[in-house]
């Protein structure tokens, strides 16, 4: 027993020995696993490799070019299919060759298509970095991609160029490789070939004339040939070659010394005095380039054989360039030649790009494009942007919003905001500050609303602020903050626009030649309510029609925009001068100055003429609508100088009530008392007293308010003239004629506000001439008047009579009854309805029975609103008269108000107008 028991352990013991160890379990795991990825990754580097291109040795001799196509989809331009010169390897001189290798693959002689050493080199950087922050393209891989791969940096791309490399290293000598790469490339320039760019850059033909400082510019431009072309950007240029010169000795290609002297010459004495033809809509192109590289990474428009789809409207571009040359039947006043101009025109529904405006004369090739490139200080065009769009936006403030303009505003820290004339306009609607540009209450309206809410506002606009940080002279565009003519036109455009707002864009779509498309069009996005657009756009239509824009208006035409001019110390003039407007069918901006800065420019009107001549030709046989207003918009009328708004009473002029727009829910409730009417006087009456040869007037009036009266009188209904004013309820009028009769009116006028009346309430009384006394008969009445009760909606008519027994007939309107009192009562007066009363004594007894004394009349008009509104034609137009003959001073005034508005605008705070 006790031997089968041993037996039994033993066996456990010999089995339990022989299990694994857990790490070679896992060792073998590992191994596993990683041949498991090996096979996959073998078998997808496998699919890549099966799927890619032919080497076909048409497409390795010429780079296919770009066809481009204007908004209708008819070409305007083949990029790639002139400015080519072939040269042979053996035409390539040494010191050329040296260059490009040192520059592009120091190891191309040696490799067999790809560098390993580059490529771990690589790999490090992009672990380091991200996928495809550094290449290790060799030569020959870059010659497979130009010929027959896409631009993009997909591995399954760049396992394809490299295989393909290895196959062209199979196939072509390194000499034939070197060939095709220098016979390729893009030199900037409408160059393509180191061959043509030697002709374009330095005038030479034969290649071997080139210099070790030529060569090295050569080598260095296929890496950014537009920015490093030398026309344009010599410094540039140098920094450029100054690299290649230091890779050259690194790798013993040069001395340093050879390196030294290279380093000595003067870029521009080198350059070919020519330039080269510029190319047809050179600066729309040069968008078009910006765009494709910067959306399609890695694109090329000049060797990829793209056809790219654009938003170009040649007609508008044609013109756009047509105001910004020499020509004599050009309309715009340049008055010399070096001064810049640039525009951009956008359609304001979609915010595509019809047409840029890069520069005056067209600068030469691949120049300097200040509709794109420019960052200049905006001054004023900013203030809608910054100021009052985030205000009306966030604070919901109206276009009637009163801004205390008292005096220069003091910022801590620096000089005091002014305005650009010096001169202060008190309390100012938004509306009045914007159209006339005043910068303190644009600064005040800034901080109101808050730095973040305005930041957030302009930057969804496009508007990018120094340091990433808005400060106050934002308001007024002083500060570091820059923009360029196509960016502010972007901007302008989302006010025209609903408040929508995308990136302007000039390609719509790119399609490659291997039949693949991309949508290259921005998606729209809501920039703001739709209130603030429409109100924006209101304020600046007045800002053209009545402010400083009126030299950019065109009659008939619903437009809306700004100026902008800015300042800078120890210049005279304005350093830029700009004006951004719209309609609801295009967007426009355009943009004035110097390169130099410390130049100051004379005519700060000619972007006003630039936009007003663009948008009168572009508008030409198209409908302009006006702008819409949103139902989240009311418009008010309001009584001027109100603060806050109220609206206007019943009795408020015409000449104080404006009209103005409020976000629906904002708008004012409480109505004025300013211009409240008061109450009439009653029991009017006037009676002559023989002994005193005066006539005696008394009236009554029952209220609290305090209130004087305005006593006037005409004779014989001769024109009324002003006898006193009193605060009693009567006065005598003394020394009156014989034989005359006086017209006695008197008008309730408030002692608190001047401009609050009550309707005028008039009475007759005859004096008796010298021979009355002994004539018989009837006399007449005397003391009639009339009065209006509006508790009661009745006239009081009541008279006096001296003489034989009489009863009275009393006429109203045609309508006549007799009575024997002094006075009757008009029941049911209708308000606005004007009642003439006649009043005639008839003898009763002996022989004046049947006789009729002379009639008096009196006429009172039943107040109502529409009675002020039937009197306002005459007013009007006597207001309109004063108005013309204040224009018309206005006008003689001008030339030495704007001398004086130059003056002013030399503001040193980079301020504006």
């Amino acid at each position: 027993m006790a031997d089968n028991s041993q037996s039994r352990t033993a066996r456990r013991k010999q089995k339990k020995s022989k299990k694994k160890p857990v790490w070679k379990k896992i060792l073998l795991t590992v191994l596993l696993v990683i041949l498991a990825i090996g096979i996959g990754v073998g078998g997808v580097f496998t699919y890549w490799i099966a799927t890619a291109p032919e080497l076909d040795a048409s497409e390795l001799a010429i780079p296919f070019s770009s066809i481009i196509y204007d908004q209708d989809g008819n070409e305007f331009a083949d990029l790639g299919s002139e400015q080519r010169t072939r040269v042979e390897y053996d035409e390539f001189p040494q010191v050329l060759i040296d260059a490009v290798v040192a520059t592009e693959d120091a190891r191309f002689f040696e490799h067999s298509g790809i560098d390993l050493r580059r490529i771990g080199g690589a790999i490090i950087a992009n672990i380091r970095g991200g996928f495809g922050s550094e290449g290790a393209s060799t030569i020959t891989q870059q010659v497979v991609e130009q010929s027959f791969l896409t631009p993009d940096k997909d591995l399954s791309i760049k396992v394809q160029e490299q295989w393909l490399a290895l196959q062209l290293e199979r196939e072509y000598s390194k000499e034939e490789i070197m060939e095709m790469y220098l016979n390729k490339i893009f030199y900037g320039s409408r160059a393509y070939g180191v061959g043509k760019a030697s002709e374009v850059y330095f005038d030479k033909t034969d290649l071997e004339e080139l210099t070790l400082p030529e060569a090295a510019i050569l080598a260095g431009l296929p890496q950014r040939p537009t920015a490093y072309n030398p026309y344009e950007s010599p410094e540039l240029t140098e920094g450029r070659m100054d690299t290649v010169l230091t890779l050259m000795v690194r790798h013993d290609k040069i001395s340093q010394e050879e390196a030294d002297e290279a380093r000595g010459v003067d870029i521009t004495e080198l350059l070919n005095p020519t330039d080269p033809e510029p190319t047809h809509y050179e600066a729309f192109l040069q968008q078009v380039r910006d765009e494709v590289e910067e959306k399609v990474d890695g694109a090329d428009i000049y060797t990829d054989g793209l056809e790219i789809h654009t938003t170009l409207d040649p007609s508008i571009q044609e013109h756009v360039e047509f105001l910004l040359t020499d020509s004599e039947e050009n309309p715009i006043p340049y008055y010399d030649e070096e001064m810049q101009a640039s525009m951009a025109v956008l359609d304001t529904n979609n915010g595509a790009i019809r047409a840029i405006g890069g520069s005056r004369n067209n600068q030469g090739l691949d120049g300097f494009n200040y509709a794109t490139d420019l960052n200049r200080q905006p001054g004023s065009t900013i203030k809608p942007i910054v100021s009052y769009g985030p205000a009306i936006e966030h604070d919901q403030i109206s276009t009637y919003q009163q801004i205390n303009d008292d005096q220069p505003y003091e910022v801590q820290g620096t000089d005091p905001i002014r305005n650009y004339n010096r001169s202060y306009a008190g309390w100012v609607s938004a509306r009045d500050a914007l159209s006339r540009s005043l910068n303190v209450p644009a600064v005040k309206v800034l901080e109101e609303t808050g730095y973040e809410n305005a930041q957030t506002f302009a930057e969804g606009l496009g508007i990018n602020f120094a340091d990433d940080n808005i400060g106050i002279r934002d308001a007024i565009g002083g500060t570091e903050t820059g923009v360029s003519p196509l960016q502010l036109a972007g901007a302008f455009r989302a006010f025209g626009n609903e408040g929508i707002y995308n990136e302007p864009y000039a390609v719509t779509s790119v399609e490659f030649a291997d039949g693949r498309s991309i949508d290259l069009q921005p998606e729209p996005e809501a920039a703001m309510s739709d209130y603030t657009a429409y109100m924006i756009s209101d304020m600046l239509k007045t800002a053209i029609s009545e402010g400083t824009g009126t030299n950019a208006n065109i009659q008939g035409m619903p437009v809306a925009g700004k100026t902008g001019t800015t300042n800078r110390d120890g210049i005279e003039g304005a350093a830029d001068s700009w004006f951004s407007g719209y309609t609801t069918n295009y967007t426009i901006s355009a943009w004035t100055g110097y390169d130099e800065y410390d130049r100051g420019i004379e005519d700060t009107q000619i972007p006003h003429a630039l936009f007003r001549e663009t948008m009168t030709e572009i508008s030409n046989d198209i409908e302009t609508a006006d702008f819409t207003r949103p139902s989240s918009v009311v418009e008010v009328d309001v009584e001027r100088g109100s603060n806050p708004a109220v609206l206007p009473s019943d009795y408020t002029p015409s000449s104080e009530i404006i009209t103005e727009l409020f976000v629906s829910g904002t708008e004012p409730s409480s109505t004025s008392e300013r211009f409240d009417q008061l109450d009439s006087v009653s029991g009017l009456h006037a009676e002559y007293d023989e002994d005193s040869n005066s006539i005696t007037v008394e009236w009554d009036y029952d209220t609290d308010t305090d209130v004087s009266f305005e006593v006037s009188a005409s004779q014989d209904g001769g024109q009324m003239q002003g006898l006193s004013s009193t605060d009693d309820t009567s006065i005598e009028i003394s020394d009156v004629e014989s034989g005359t009769e006086y017209e006695i009116q008197v008008v309730a006028l408030s002692n608190e506000d001047s401009g609050s009346t009550s309707d005028p309430v008039s009475t007759a009384v005859t004096v008796p001439g010298e021979d009355d006394e002994e004539e018989e008969g009837i006399p007449s009445v005397n003391g009639l008047s009339a009065s209006y009760n509006e508790g009661d909606s009745l006239i009081d008519v009541s008279w006096q009579y001296d003489g034989p027994p009489a009863s009275f007939e009393v006429d109203v309107n045609g309508e006549t009854q007799t009575v024997d009192s002094n006075g009757i009562e008009i029941s049911g007066a209708t308000p606005g309805e004007t009642y003439t009363i006649n009043v005639t004594p008839v003898g009763q007894n002996g022989d004046n029975e049947g006789v009729r004394g002379d009639t008096q009349s009196t006429e009172i008009t039943v107040p109502e609103e529409e009675v002020e509104e039937e009197q306002e034609p005459e007013e009007e137009q006597g207001e309109e008269e004063e108005q013309d003959e204040e224009v018309e001073e206005q006008d003689e005034q001008e030339p030495e108000e704007e001398e004086q508005e130059e003056e002013n605008e030399n503001d040193d705070n980079g301020e504006d107008d």
